[in-house]
């Protein structure tokens, strides 16, 4: 089993309920057992546009999935929400699954980056891992409470 961390999220129709939906989706899906969800966080989007307000959090999951497997899985559970993914464009969403963490391990595929690229710079992803697990350690970055310390 590899304890696996997601982040979510959602600007679009009712965020909290797509968001807790998508965690039971989660949850039901062989081989994925979500083991603990953070809090629910209004944030403002980062780096677009103008576009609704964000609410996000974070999933604690183990897994019997390769990092590919649970991608792909996060993907389709996407989808079933109403998620189109277009390349390169980061406008509004019903639903966003990052695959943040899988285990300690450093995954670099294409249309796959573990850790997730820029979570060390970003505050709404870092607090809910740190609430989920303060002593967290981001492969190659440090652990979550030094990072979001140096985070504005």
């Amino acid at each position: 089993m590899t304890r696996a961390y997601v982040g979510l999220g959602a600007n679009l129709g009712d965020r909290e309920r797509t968001l807790h939906e998508a965690v039971v989706a989660l949850g039901a899906e062989n081989g994925i057992e979500v083991v603990a969800v953070s809090n629910l966080r209004e944030t403002e989007p980062v780096g677009v546009g103008e576009q609704p307000i964000f609410l996000n959090g974070a999933a604690e999951l183990e897994t019997i999935l390769t990092a590919r497997e649970l991608l792909d899985r996060l993907l389709a559970v996407e989808q079933r929400f109403g998620r189109v993914r277009i390349p390169g464009e980061h406008g509004p969403r019903t639903l966003d699954l990052d695959l943040l963490l899988y285990g300690d391990e450093v995954v670099e595929e294409p249309a796959l980056r573990v850790p997730h690229p820029r979570l060390h710079e970003r505050r709404f992803v870092l607090e809910p891992l740190a609430e989920l697990n303060r002593a967290l350690v981001v492969p190659g970055r440090g652990d979550v409470e030094s990072l979001l310390r140096g985070v504005h």
